[in-house]
C-alpha cells in the first residue's frame, strides 16, 4: 500500500492548500461545464419545455445530493483524523461505515421519492408538459443515487489520503464521458431528453468506478462491509453527517430567496442572474473547492496532535483565497465586455453582469472564508457551528439585506445586499473558528471537541471491537 504516511502533517502548508484546492476545483469545473453543455444541447432541440424540465430536475437532484455531500464530509473528516493518528485500519473502517449509511439512506430516499415525484416537482413550480418531462428525466437518474453516494464517499477518502489528483480524475473522466455521450445520444440516436438522462447515468457509473479502483488498490481505503461495523460507527458518523447535510441544504434556500427578489425586476434581471449563476462556479471553482481541500489538512494535523499547524493552515487558506479572488476578479473585469457579448447581454442583464465582473466578484473572498471556517468546524468536532453559519448566512445574512438592497438600488441592490450579508457572516465565522482552534489541546479536551477518542486509546464506541 502506498501513501502510508499522512501527507499533510509536515511540509509547506501553502503547497498543500494550493494543490488540494486547484486539483479539487478541476473536478468541480468539469461537472459545472457538463451541466452547461447539457443545457446547450437540450436547448438546441428547440423545445423550451425541455430546458425548463432539466432545470427543475436539477434543483430536485441537488437536494438529494446534499445527503451524499453530508456523508462525504463525515467520511473525509473521520478518515483524515485516523490517518493523521497513524491508524489506517480505523480509517478504512470509518470509510466503509459511511458508505454503508450512504447506500442505505439513498435506497430509502429513492423508495420514498420515486412514486411521489409528480407531487415533489410540482412543489418546485413545475406544471403541465414541463412537469411530465421533469418527472421522466428524474426517474431515469434517481435510482443511481446509491451509486453516487459511494462514489462521493470514495472521492472524499482519496482527498483524506492526500490523493487529490485521483479524486479530481473521477469527476474529470465522468465529465468527459457525459460531454461525449450527450450529442451522440441526444442527436445521433435521436433520444432527446432521454439521451441526456442516459448520458448522465453512464457518467455516474464512471464516477463510481474510477475512484473505487484507486481507493481499493492503492490506499486499501475500504474494508469488508458489515452491519456490526455500521452499528458501531453510527455515533461518530451521525455527529458529523447530520449537521453537514443541514449545512448543504442552506445554499439552495439562499439562492431561492435571491431569485425571488430578482424576479420582481423582470425577465432581463432573471436572465442576468442566470448568467452569473453559470459564471460563478467556473470562475470561482477553486473557492468552492476550499472546504473539501482544507478539511483533510486540518483533519490529519488534528489526528497527529499538531494544533499550531491547524491554525497556520486556516490562515494560509484565507490568504490563498484572497490572492486567488483578486486575480480572477481582475480577469473578469478585463473581459467583461467580451463576456457580455458572448451572452448578447443588454439592459438589466448587462447591468448585473457588469456588476458581477466588477466589484461584486471581490465578494467571493468572503464566501471562501465561510467555506474555510465551515471546514474547520466540521473537522474540529463542531459541525453544528457550520450548520448555524451557513443557515445564518443564507437567511438572516441574505433576506433582509436583499430586500433593503432592492429598495435602494433595484436588481443590482439585491446582489449587493447579499454580498454585504456575506461579509458580516464571514467575519463572525472567522472569529469563532480561531477561538475553536485556540481552545484545543491534546489529549485533554479532544473528546469535548468531538475527536473520536479511539485515536487516543480511549473508547466511545457503542459496541465492542
Amino acid at each position: 500500500m502506498t501513501d502510508a504516511k499522512a501527507k499533510f502533517v509536515e511540509g509547506s502548508l501553502w503547497r498543500h492548500v494550493s494543490v488540494m484546492a486547484f486539483t479539487a476545483s478541476v473536478g468541480l469545473m468539469a461537472m459545472f461545464a457538463v451541466d452547461f453543455i447539457d443545457m446547450i444541447f437540450i436547448s438546441m432541440l428547440g423545445n423550451a419545455a425541455l430546458a425548463a424540465a432539466v432545470g427543475y430536475a436539477g434543483a430536485f437532484l441537488f437536494f438529494t445530493n446534499s445527503i451524499n455531500i453530508g456523508l462525504s464530509i463525515a467520511a473525509g473528516t473521520l478518515v483524515a483524523r485516523a490517518i493523521g493518528a497513524g491508524k489506517r485500519k480505523d480509517a478504512a473502517e470509518y470509510a466503509t461505515s459511511v458508505a454503508i449509511y450512504g447506500v442505505a439512506t439513498s435506497l430509502v430516499i429513492v423508495a420514498i421519492c420515486f412514486p411521489t415525484l409528480p407531487f415533489l416537482l410540482s412543489m418546485l413550480g413545475a406544471e403541465g408538459e414541463v412537469l411530465d418531462l421533469a418527472v421522466r428525466y428524474v426517474r431515469f437518474i434517481l435510482p443511481t443515487m446509491p451509486l453516487m453516494s459511494v462514489a462521493i464517499v470514495a472521492m472524499a477518502v482519496l482527498r483524506a489520503n492526500g490523493d487529490a489528483r485521483r479524486s479530481m480524475m473521477a469527476t474529470l473522466v465522468g465529465g468527459v464521458v457525459n460531454a461525449v455521450l450527450d450529442p451522440l445520444l441526444i442527436f445521433g440516436l435521436e433520444l432527446g431528453l432521454d439521451g441526456a438522462a442516459i448520458a448522465s447515468i453512464i457518467a455516474r457509473i464512471t464516477m463510481l468506478i474510477v475512484p473505487m479502483v484507486s481507493v481499493l488498490k492503492i490506499h486499501e481505503g475500504f474494508t469488508v462491509p458489515s452491519g456490526s461495523l455500521a452499528i458501531r460507527d453510527f455515533r461518530p458518523v451521525s455527529i458529523i453527517a447530520f449537521p453537514a447535510v443541514m449545512t448543504s441544504l442552506a445554499t439552495p434556500f439562499g439562492s431561492a430567496i435571491v431569485t425571488r427578489e430578482i424576479a420582481a425586476f423582470g425577465t432581463d434581471a432573471v436572465a442576468g442572474m442566470a448568467i452569473i449563476g453559470r459564471l460563478t462556479p467556473v470562475a470561482f471553482a477553486v473557492v468552492l473547492a476550499l472546504s473539501g481541500a482544507i478539511g483533510p489538512i486540518i483533519g490529519q494535523n488534528l489526528g497527529a496532535g499538531k494544533i499550531e499547524r491547524i491554525r497556520s493552515a486556516f490562515l494560509v487558506a484565507i490568504a490563498f483565497t484572497g490572492l486567488y479572488v483578486l486575480a480572477v476578479a481582475a480577469i473578469l473585469f478585463a473581459a467583461r465586455s467580451t463576456i457580455a457579448g458572448l451572452f448578447q447581454a443588454d439592459g438589466e442583464t448587462l447591468k448585473l453582469l457588469y456588476l458581477f465582473c466588477g466589484p461584486l466578484a471581490l465578494a467571493s473572498f468572503f464566501n471562501g472564508v465561510i467555506f474555510i471556517a465551515n471546514a474547520a468546524f466540521n473537522n474540529l468536532g463542531h459541525p453544528v457551528y457550520a450548520t448555524l453559519t451557513n443557515w445564518g448566512r443564507h437567511s438572516l445574512g441574505t433576506w433582509p439585506f436583499a430586500i433593503i438592497g432592492a429598495q435602494m438600488a433595484g436588481a443590482p441592490g439585491v446582489l449587493i445586499g447579499q454580498a454585504v450579508g456575506g461579509i458580516l457572516f464571514a467575519g463572525v465565522a472567522t472569529v469563532v473558528a480561531l477561538k475553536v482552534i485556540a481552545q484545543i489541546s491534546v489529549p485533554s479536551r479532544l473528546e469535548e471537541f468531538g475527536v473520536h477518542s479511539r485515536l487516543h486509546n480511549l473508547s466511545l464506541r457503542a459496541g465492542p471491537r
